[in-house]
Order: C-alpha cells, then structure tokens, then sequence
C-alpha cells in the first residue's frame, strides 16, 4: 500500500471514528483525537484576543478549539506552533518539522493571508506552494483542517484583494478534496462581517471573532462542544461620515503602520517564538473553556428552539 493510499484509509477511520464517538452521546470531548497542533500565523496566534492566563498572554481560537477537545481526554495534548507576521513559505519551512516530530493526529492550517495583501501576489502560484506543503502533512494520516480566507469585500483597501482571496479559496477547497481534508470555511462565515468580530486594527480577530471561529472549526469536525454561536446584535446607525472618518483614522494608525512593517522584519519579530511549542496537557488557564467573550450573554427568550444564539449586551 502507497503512501498516499495509507493515509487515505488512516483518515477514513478517524472519520469513522468521530462518527462512532457523535452517534454515543452529545456531549463535549467525543472525538477520537489525542495530540493536536497548530500552525499559522498571527490568526492562529490569537493575535487581537488578550488572555493573561494563557502562554503568550494570547487566547485565539486554537486554544478554545483545544481547550474543548481535551474535555474528558486526560490524554489529550496541544501545541500551537503559530507565529505573527509569516508569510506562506515561512511557514510551511519553519513549522512542518517540528509539527511532524510532535506526531499529531490532527493538524490545522491556515497560511497565505499575509501574502495575499501584496501588490502582485498571485493565488495560484501560493496555492501551489500550500498543495505541497499539505501533501507532506497529510501523508501522515492526521487530520487535516485547512482554512479559506474571509471575505474582505466591506474592508476598506483590503477589499481589494477580494478577488484574490476568492481565487485562493477555491484553489483551497480543491487540494482539501485531493487531500481528503477538512475546510474551515471562513468566507462563509457570515458572522465575521459584524465589526465587532474584528479587533480595533481590522487586520485580526477579536474575542468574539475567535470564539465564534472556534464553535466553526469544531462544528466542521462534527465535535460536540459548549461553545454557543454568536449572532451580535444590530449596530446603532451612523452617518456616512462617520465611517469616513474612521476608516482614515484607522488607516493611520493601524494599516500604514503594519504595511510598512512587512518591507522587513522588525528586530523584534526576528525573537518571537510559537507560544506553544511542545504538545502538552490543556491546564484550562483563564475563563472556563464555554464561557462567552465579555459583553455578550445568552438569549433565552428570544431565541427559537435549538437557537443557541446571542446576543452581546442584552440580558436574557
């Protein structure tokens, strides 16, 4: 048997396996998995979701993912091998060996992003470096998540590149098909086009962004799991010119600064290190794994049967 045949079986059994362990019950930590690792960048980071609790001082949507997938799995272990600011190849070339010496049974990666926002870059080129880069990692017969990007098409400047995201996208579901992987469909989230998903600096996630990327990815991997899916409330409206203005300010002192920090890297990027980088046990540092992100609480009245909606800042 092939290698590639080989791990093709491998995954059809863990699919087997999730199925096996849904159809025993609907709690949370019925999975077949044991060791989880993360690669990417500042999105896999849990850049823009503060935790002083957890390594890094980062939370992110990774952690949450891991956090639910250890419940009643004392063997479940989790590294997060994740660095701010990469590009593709760096990340492919930094953090597939070490991820591969940790021996996972289920990988999730999300790269290109950082690419994508340069003049001239072109999706096919990066979606073939990503195809080669998922073959190495697939052939161990982990599961493999891999993420689409989101749809910038409301994002001033950045929804430029719209077309090429969507580009990259289908070029993503396809080495999925090929690699029998698992899509983190981030585009069709629609939720994340609710301003307050994002941090005040629009380029990452804030809180509520990554629990509710965390309740997604969980739900593609058809876990159970606590985590309750956020649908914000509605905006008070504005006048034209107040979104004007902020999108200047917001240019100043966030694009610009970034654009300009991706001509080289900083001194201080050269030190930074994966805030996870040996598979360990989830201690569940900081707020419980399911609790929802501050300014948010369930609704109970409002919802409708199996609507586990909510709603930030409106009492139940």
């Amino acid at each position: 048997m092939n290698v590639r045949r080989a791990a093709a079986v491998a995954r059809g059994r863990l699919l087997q396996g999730v199925l096996g362990y849904a159809n025993r019950g609907n709690g949370p930590g019925l999975h077949p998995w044991n060791r989880y690792v993360a690669l990417g960048d500042s999105f896999t980071e849990g850049v823009g979701d503060p935790e002083p609790g957890h390594p890094g001082g980062l939370r992110g949507w990774a952690d949450r993912v891991a956090e639910e997938l250890s419940k009643d799995h004392p063997s479940f272990v989790y590294a997060n091998l994740a660095v701010r600011g990469l590009l593709l190849e760096q990340i492919l070339y930094e953090q597939t060996g070490p991820a591969l010496a940790l021996k996972p049974d289920l990988i999730s990666l999300s790269a290109g992003g950082n690419d994508l926002v340069f003049r001239g870059s072109d999706p096919d080129k990066l979606a073939a470096k990503l195809d080669a880069g998922v073959e190495q990692l697939s052939s161990t017969g982990a599961t493999l998540v891999l993420f689409t990007g989101p749809d910038w098409g409301a994002t001033p400047l950045l929804g430029r590149n719209r077309a090429k995201v969507a580009i990259f996208n289908e070029n993503i579901r396809i080495i999925a098909r090929r690699h029998d992987a698992v899509v983190a469909d981030l585009w069709a989230l629609t939720q994340l086009r609710e301003p307050r998903m994002w941090d005040p600096d629009r380029l990452h996630l804030s809180p509520m962004g990554n629990y509710t990327v965390a309740a997604m990815v969980l739900d593609a991997l058809h876990v159970p799991h606590t985590l309750q899916h956020v649908q914000p409330g509605d905006l008070p409206e504005r006048s034209w010119r107040q979104p004007r203005a902020g999108d200047l300010v917001w240019a100043r002192q966030y694009l610009i600064p970034w654009a300009l920090s991706r001509l080289g890297p900083h001194a201080a990027e050269k030190e930074l290190r994966a805030k996870r980088p040996e598979a360990v046990p989830v201690f569940g540092a900081g707020r419980p794994a399911g609790a929802l992100p501050a300014g948010l609480v369930p609704v109970t009245a409002e919802a409708g049967p199996g609507d586990a909606s909510v709603v930030p800042g409106r009492a139940a």
